[in-house]
């Protein structure tokens, strides 16, 4: 189809020309009884949000996406550029991707009227007619519609009159295509009020011109309820006008959380063979984010983004591809005492309220971190406060006597496998307990879950555990305490 380059070839192909919202719900109705994936990469919307999306495009309809930071609304948006028809014809040379069996701009009306079936045609890929704008407080109406260009006038020597001294802004150059804009509350409202006759109308006003220009657009809007207080707000007779309003949210289990992680995390294939994230750290990284979604120190209607895990990820990979390569291995498994290095990418996404503002981020994270230790401890192991004096044998009792009688135990940040390894055997009881508790384990899971005892126990002041530059020690909290009195006395 896109060999045809006028007029005329055009007309006898039997093209037919159809609205942009015909166009998008013609393909969408495609795909569905085809039973293709419309949405390709978007994790945990297939019940809530996508049928809702599906829903408007089949109703015609422009759309708002509602919804706090990370929840995917800009990919959705971008990928209803799938649901077009992949080239597209226009008039040759049109600023407006002018239909040539309709055209709306100056240019294209001439040109058709001088060379009738002879006019030259172009076609326009789908990837071309997604238009994409970030909305903020400088945005002017001048960049979405469009003004008087003086430049233009002088070079065509033609009076400010003349519509065609107009330099057309973005929405009309999004004709017959997607127009987004991006956390529209932060659109000025003089400027939201230049939106109306869009989308009701389907015509633009540029400077006072008698111009009507009929545009074709599917409309896409995102927005965060947190920029409804904080810095603006959608003015009610444009909301009105947007005919459907869609609610993102964030992943509901944590297998929905760590497949969104794994697809959008940037691990090069070198680290995924190099460097072995066991399936507990996953899960206990996708804790920490859902933990912060309820913690108390955390602005809940700021939200907790889906990049914390995705950063979180990247950053625990890295921490133990920085310890392999200090100590020349060639290959690792990640533990849970790399989690420090995971700090900054909690630190830098997360909005605290006051309360955590007087914590500090710092002391948040670790907060986050040890708050999730002990859910993930408690998946696997009996919980140490629970256990009944003389009806039951204490599970820990073997680990306990080992740190009462003075032993401690180290693992260094940057210490090498050999020595993680060797510093848990080390532990009396420490191993037998996780193979009898989860029998099915194997290998290097073992010693995932062996460490995992030591923070939880910790967790649950049955030893202690103090946090250095270096390393994390682990000792019997009596023993601690009678340190903090020598030290007092002293």
């Amino acid at each position: 189809m896109n060999d045809i380059k006028t007029l005329g070839e055009l007309k006898k192909s039997g093209y037919r020309s159809r609205s942009m919202k015909e166009e998008l719900r013609e393909n969408l109705v495609n795909k569905l009884q085809s039973k293709e994936t419309v949405f390709e990469g978007v994790i945990g919307f297939d019940d809530t949000v996508l049928p809702d999306i599906e829903r408007a495009i089949l109703s015609r309809h422009n759309i708002l996406l509602l919804g706090l930071r990370g929840q995917a609304k800009t990919r959705i948006a971008r990928l209803l550029v799938n649901l077009m028809d992949e080239y597209m014809p226009i008039v040759a040379g049109s600023e407006l991707n002018d239909d040539p069996f309709n055209p709306i701009s100056r240019f294209a009306v001439d040109l058709i009227a001088e060379k009738g079936d002879d006019t030259p045609i172009d076609w326009v890929h789908r990837n071309d007619r997604y238009v994409e704008k970030l909305a903020t407080p400088d945005v002017s109406v001048a960049d979405l519609i469009g003004d008087v260009d003086p430049i233009k006038a002088a070079t065509l020597k033609l009076p400010y009159s003349d519509e065609r001294v107009i330099h057309f802004g973005l929405v009309p150059r999004a004709h017959r295509g997607i127009f987004v804009i991006n956390e529209l509350p932060d659109l000025q409202a003089r400027i939201q009020v230049s939106l109306f006759n869009i989308l009701q109308e389907g015509d633009i006003q540029i400077r006072g011109f008698k111009l009507r220009l009929p545009l074709d657009i599917q409309f896409v809007f995102t927005a965060n309820p947190e920029d409804y207080t904080n810095r603006g707000s959608i003015i009610t007779p444009l909301k009105d006008r947007i005919e459907s309003q869609i609610l993102t949210h964030y992943p509901k289990t944590i297998d929905i959380a760590r497949q969104i992680t794994e697809q959008e995390a940037g691990i090069s294939d070198d680290q995924q063979k190099r460097v072995e994230v066991p399936d507990l750290l996953s899960i206990l990284l996708e804790q920490i984010s859902f933990e912060a979604r309820e913690s108390e120190y955390i602005d809940e209607k700021s939200g907790v983004s889906a990049r914390l895990s995705i950063a979180g990820l990247e950053n625990l990979v890295s921490t133990a591809e920085r310890r392999m390569l200090i100590n020349k291995e060639k290959k690792t498994i990640a533990r849970i005492i790399d989690f420090w290095g995971v700090v900054p990418a909690i630190t830098g996404k997360v909005e605290l309220v006051y309360e955590g503002e007087q914590e500090g981020p710092y002391n948040v994270a670790i907060a986050l971190m040890s708050k999730s230790i002990r859910n993930l401890f408690l998946d696997h192991f009996p919980n140490p406060d629970k256990l009944k004096r003389g009806q039951e044998r204490d599970p820990f009792g073997t680990i306990r006597a080992w740190f009462s009688g003075g032993n401690t135990i180290d693992l260094l940040n940057d210490s090498s496998d050999k020595e993680f390894k060797s510093a848990l055997d080390n532990v009396a009881g420490l191993k037998k307990f996780v193979t009898s508790a989860l029998p099915e384990l194997k290998g290097n899971e073992v010693y995932t879950y062996m460490e995992l005892v030591l923070h939880g126990l910790a967790e649950f002041n049955v030893i202690n555990k103090d946090i250095m530059e270096a390393s994390f020690s682990f000792r019997d909290l009596l023993a601690n305490m009678l340190d903090d009195d020598i030290f007092d006395d002293e």
